[in-house]
């Protein structure tokens, strides 16, 4: 993926925003959870919660940390860094509402119902306040679950991905590396019905630091799960719902100010970038930026040792003050 450095430094991996698109996950037995290598100890189990059913992986000791997945990925994507901070929290990683093995869903997907979603598995779980680590619509998520919870969140992880209303929004949503936010409804879902592989390679070879950079493997796993039935229905619904996710997100950012806790930003250099962490500090008061060298949006998948490594320092260093940025 490239973008023209002439544009302005906001637009520079855009295309990243790109990686939030249709939408996902069915669940055909080959490709359980277990095959992307969760630790030994993890276990996973339907938890019902606001009118749904999220399909939860659960494994670790220690304070609760959620970790909250975007499109083109599931939860799987999480097992590096879950293996990671098993040694010392305990780690939720979810599939949200009607993606991955998550329960078939037709309607609910405002990030603010959403955030309702994960509250309800927290309270299942036993969790009353949790670190949370997001990427691409999983920030959009987080995004709304902190702000409408602030009481329940300790630490904010927001990674490569715009927040509906949020910052840049507007002028996010104009360029053309974004037509697929507006691609959705019946007629576009039955133009992707069989062909989801092709269509999710789109994201996954323009939105990576290069082509090669999002492993085949990854892509047979996740195309597989995006084709079963009303997955790509969840997935566009996901993109549909983002004006209302804007309109929901000024109303509760003019009423109720920033995000109070501290905020890691992290950006891929050939991706988000520095941006990320313009987006983060328009919505929270006490933001950290970073950026992961040589990757693309795929921070999981591409630098997978440095991004863990990242978020890992910012989840356990000692409590930061509020109100700080830099």
């Amino acid at each position: 993926m490239t973008v023209s450095n002439t544009r302005p430094r906001w637009l520079r991996g855009l295309a990243l925003a790109g990686a939030l698109v249709a939408s996902l996950g069915g669940a055909p037995a080959v490709c359980a959870a277990a095959d992307f290598d969760f630790p030994a100890g993890f276990h996973t189990q339907e938890v019902a919660t606001n009118g749904t059913t999220l399909h939860v992986r659960v494994g670790g000791t220690g304070p609760a940390v959620v970790l909250l997945h975007g499109y083109g990925d599931t939860g799987d994507m999480w097992a590096p860094l879950a293996a990671d901070l098993a040694r010392n929290h305990t780690v939720i990683v979810p599939d949200l509402r009607g993606l991955g093995l998550s329960a078939r869903a037709d309607s609910g997907f405002t990030k603010a119902n959403e955030a309702e979603d994960i509250i309800g598995v927290m309270d299942a779980l036993h969790a009353p306040r949790a670190d949370v680590v997001a990427h691409d619509i999983g920030n959009m998520v987080a995004y709304a679950l902190a702000a409408r919870h602030a009481d329940r969140v300790t630490r904010l992880v927001l990674m490569d991905a715009p927040v509906p209303g949020i910052g840049p929004w507007d002028e996010i949503l104009k360029t053309p590396l974004l037509w697929h936010f507006h691609f959705g409804g019946p007629d576009m879902e039955r133009l992707v019905a069989g062909r989801e592989r092709i269509y999710l390679d789109r994201f996954w070879n323009e939105f990576a630091a290069g082509p090669g950079r999002f492993p085949e493997a990854s892509r047979v796993h996740y195309a597989e799960l995006y084709a079963a039935p009303g997955r790509m229905h969840a997935g566009f619904s996901q993109f549909a719902a983002f004006d209302q996710d804007a309109i929901d997100n000024r109303a509760w950012l003019a009423a109720h100010g920033k995000l109070p806790m501290p905020v890691l930003a992290i950006g891929g250099d050939k991706s988000f970038g520095e941006t990320m962490a313009v987006v983060a500090r328009a919505g929270a008061a006490n933001v950290r930026g970073q950026v992961i060298a040589n990757s693309g949006h795929w921070l999981m998948e591409e630098q997978p040792a440095a991004t863990v490594a990242a978020i890992d320092a910012f989840l356990n260093a000692a409590p930061a003050t509020a109100g700080s940025s830099r």
